[in-house]
């Protein structure tokens, strides 16, 4: 891999994303109960007004060497309280809030065609350290202890819609020159749909980059979409705000060089690259 520190950022006017989500996860507190999802709602009511009961997060983290091969153990624990998650949405519900007891996370969501990308230094980081803050400070206010993170998630969705690059399966190599398309034979005719799915490490084992691409329908319209879905995971050096928000900007350059890799310049240029 290229030293990437010495070049910018790849940037474009018109970015295909439709949804971003700064997340951590981290171990259960033993002192929080369903209550505790009410009292914080109400200190966070005036800028998210809407709530949502979702199904539980599962646990997910990016194991490497012997964690990775090590026997998974089973335990079993007595729960008083079937898991929770909650979502806090605010007025336009472009922001979104997701606490469960082990996870918290914060996307931007494009709910409008015209809604511009909020840019990750100016909103999208600054929007997640200040939530983050605010949620430490209430647990504190409970005499909860501050979470131990065991995880950071980065994730960028992306729409890439039929009839701006591609029109069917076939043209899928203009889109992802990973893809080749090309068969052995000539039984096989134009695939109907195709998934792409590929890992890629982060240096010093930081975590790893998950590629994902499908075909999907646009729920706003019923349009046909390509949804590209790039998700970086991995553990912080530790705890604290600083390397938490250190992991992001690592996972975030991930994404944008990733993505940049994973699609075409024809692409680029319709998303009107500058840098």
């Amino acid at each position: 891999m290229a030293d990437t520190l010495s070049t910018p950022l790849p940037e474009y006017e018109l970015p295909p994303v439709i949804e971003t989500l700064l997340g951590v996860q981290f171990q259960r507190l033993e002192a929080w109960g369903t209550p505790h999802f009410g009292l914080f709602w109400q200190r966070i009511r005036d800028e998210y007004p809407e709530f949502e009961i979702q199904p539980p997060l599962q646990i997910q983290e990016e194991l490497f060497g012997a964690e990775d091969v090590r026997p998974k153990s089973l335990s079993f624990r007595l729960q008083q309280e079937p898991p929770l998650r909650c979502w806090f949405l605010n007025q336009t519900g472009e922001r979104l809030l997701q606490i469960q007891n082990g996870h918290f996370l914060h996307n931007w969501r494009r709910i409008r065609e015209q809604d511009a990308y909020p840019r990750y230094d100016l909103t999208i980081r600054p929007r997640f350290e200040t939530e983050w803050r605010r949620f430490c400070e209430f647990l504190a206010s409970e005499k909860i202890p501050e979470p131990k993170i065991t995880q950071c998630e980065v994730i960028y969705v992306n729409h890439i819609v039929r009839g701006i690059g591609w029109g069917s399966p076939k043209d899928l190599p203009q889109v992802f020159p990973c893809w080749s398309g090309e068969v052995s034979g000539c039984f096989l005719p134009t695939p109907e749909s195709v998934v792409l799915n590929a890992n890629y490490v982060l240096p010093n084992q930081q975590g790893r980059l998950h590629i994902e691409a499908e075909p999907a329908i646009r729920e706003v319209d019923a349009q046909e979409v390509l949804q590209l879905k790039l998700t970086v995971r991995g553990r912080p050096a530790s705890s604290s705000l600083s390397d938490v928000l250190n992991w992001f900007d690592l996972g975030r350059e991930w994404i944008v060089r990733g993505f940049t890799d994973f699609t075409s310049a024809r692409m680029h240029e319709l998303w009107k690259r500058k840098s």
